[in-house]
């Protein structure tokens, strides 16, 4: 291990000593994060995961950081009803989540429980609500501040662990040890592996956390969808020639899922993740397309509303899927006493 690493490494120690003793929300919490930096897909999986908690009975709140979201202190993404910020002041992916989640409240704050606090303070000055009894920390797997009763840690199949060095000589937010914490482990994206590799993948889990039952999720196209809502079905991309773009953090998942749905890519072009586009970088877009139906994603779609855009930009929707018992080992977890 390298000095920054081992700097790194002795900052998290003590950022664990000083989280020691942990606020309590006064209802259940599901944690979802990740050990590594990068996409592997938090967001999907806290949406699918907030959705089954509403199918069987939960009052949800989902708690996020909303990175890179210009507004400070608390604030509510999503009373339920959709967003009530732009992508700007709330963050790309916790506006997407608020578009996407009804009957789902939805607090912004890097103090986690103080806004968990806020929604039940919300819920009580609204005589048509109830109290939450279930929250979702969007991105809380090193979020120690705040107690939870399940952490579900998230690894991508396609890039693991990745050169399994510690930040900043690597991307591991923390050592392979902290998978012991975890309850349930998920491996994301595994439609896009052998069946070696995910076997591989679970060995290593097992050495770490020989207890944690380990499921397998994959993410599959759904359907295109425009700014206007308009929505067409994602067999209309077989055998069509297109320009595709995105500001995610694996653009190369984004581009498989497209050629999956038998689109010809003719041009992809990479921006940075959480990019924020003006109308001088759609402009351009058209210009390289020449014509070409023009694809991106709906995390970067949800930023688009907010410029006058003339012609058809189509985001691809994607369906989060999980093993069957994944849910219900989850919830039998939850609705325990």
């Amino acid at each position: 291990m390298g000095l920054f690493s081992a700097i790194y490494r002795l900052g998290l120690a003590c950022k664990r000593f000083s989280c020691r003793k942990p606020d309590r929300l006064p209802a259940k919490v599901i944690s979802i994060g990740n050990l590594t930096l990068g996409g592997t897909g938090k967001t999907p999986a806290v949406i699918a995961v907030a959705r089954e908690a509403k199918k069987r009975g939960h009052n949800t709140c989902v708690l996020t950081r909303g990175y890179k979201g210009k507004t400070g202190g608390i604030s509510f993404v999503s009373r339920g009803a959709g967003p009530l910020m732009t992508p700007l002041e709330s963050g790309d992916e916790a506006c997407m989540m608020a578009e996407k989640l009804k009957r789902v409240t939805i607090v912004k704050g890097k103090d986690r429980f103080s806004a968990g606090i806020a929604a039940f303070d919300n819920a009580r000055r609204a005589d048509a609500c109830q109290d939450p009894d279930l929250f979702i920390l969007d991105d809380g797997y090193q979020h120690w501040k705040l107690h939870r009763d399940i952490d579900i840690l998230l690894i991508d199949a396609t890039n693991p662990f990745g050169n399994e060095r510690l930040f900043p000589e690597g991307t591991l937010r923390e050592p392979f040890s902290a998978m012991k914490r975890a309850h349930i482990i998920l491996i994301t994206k595994a439609d896009m592996v052998a069946q070696g590799e995910i076997t591989e993948i679970t060995h290593k889990i097992k050495k770490y956390n020989p207890d944690a039952p380990v499921f397998s999720s994959s993410y599959s196209p759904a359907g295109l969808i425009n700014i206007s809502g308009e929505k067409r079905s994602v067999d209309s991309l077989r055998d069509k020639r297109i320009y595709a773009f995105s500001g995610i953090a694996n653009p190369a998942y984004f581009r498989s899922l497209l050629i999956s749905s038998g689109a010809q890519i003719e041009k992809f072009r990479k921006f940075r993740d959480h990019f924020n586009y003006r109308m001088k970088d759609i402009d351009e877009i058209k210009k390289e397309a020449s014509g070409l139906e023009i694809i991106t994603t709906e995390k970067d779609l949800v930023k688009l509303k907010e410029l006058t855009i003339q012609g058809n930009i189509f985001a691809l929707k994607i369906e989060f899927s999980a093993d069957n018992e994944f849910y219900d080992d989850l919830f039998k977890i939850v609705d325990q006493n």
